[in-house]
């Protein structure tokens, strides 16, 4: 895989720590070139909304989480029955537990990935857990693109390219969970579904409602 390793770009300091390296050796063995540019793109468009807006933050808790937030779509760390998200989260929280960080880092660093598509609770928690929410959605949606200025935005783009991401990214999802769709029941991936079968049926919560085994 070619990738780009760099240490600073658009002002915002990549960490190199051990533990921040070996992250990225694991997002360059078990991921692909396009995961590994939205995720590099999403921890500095993360970490230049906690500068804009002044907020203080863990950069190394963010870029771990950062490079692990998808990686719950790819083999290795998908499991059969728990939502991408929820792999990838468990995936980072068992590489940090082996460096022995403390049990609040790691339920930060679980709650960030786990939380990273979780419209409307996301950006009320902490720091790393809102800016990567914010960071994410910037990346795939464009949320916040305003705010972005043109020289960091080509910079970054420069760094860690695209590549027709907006044709690719929902293919991408999908592969990801195409073997467990149940598990997009109640959040945004029920759309990848919809978008990528014809005739999708999903999971639907008033029906669970009224065929509950409850009389009444």
């Amino acid at each position: 895989m070619s990738v780009n390793k760099i240490k600073s770009i658009a002002g915002i300091d990549i960490p190199d720590s051990a533990i921040a390296s070996q992250a990225t050796e694991l997002l360059l063995t078990h991921g692909t070139e396009f995961i590994y540019n939205h995720s590099l793109r999403v921890f500095l468009f993360s970490s230049l909304n906690g500068k804009r807006n002044q907020i203080q933050y863990d950069a190394e808790l963010l870029y771990v989480s950062s490079v692990f937030h998808d990686l719950g779509l790819v083999p290795h760390y998908s499991s059969a029955d728990q939502r991408f998200e929820v792999d990838g989260a468990n995936a980072a929280r068992d590489f940090l537990k082996s460096h022995g960080l403390p049990k609040e880092s790691l339920q930060l660093v679980w709650d960030t990935i786990a939380l990273h598509t979780t419209i409307g609770i996301a950006e009320h928690k902490e720091p790393e857990v809102a800016l990567m929410y914010s960071g994410v959605g910037l990346d795939v949606m464009g949320e916040g693109y305003e705010h972005l200025s043109v020289e960091n935005r080509e910079a970054i783009v420069g760094a860690f390219p695209r590549n027709n991401f907006k044709e690719k990214i929902i293919p991408t999802f999908f592969d990801g969970f195409k073997h467990k769709t149940e598990t997009t029941f109640g959040n945004i991936k029920a759309d990848v579904c919809g978008y990528m079968i014809p005739n999708f049926q999903h999971k639907n919560f008033c029906n669970c409602i009224l065929h509950s085994p409850w009389s009444e």
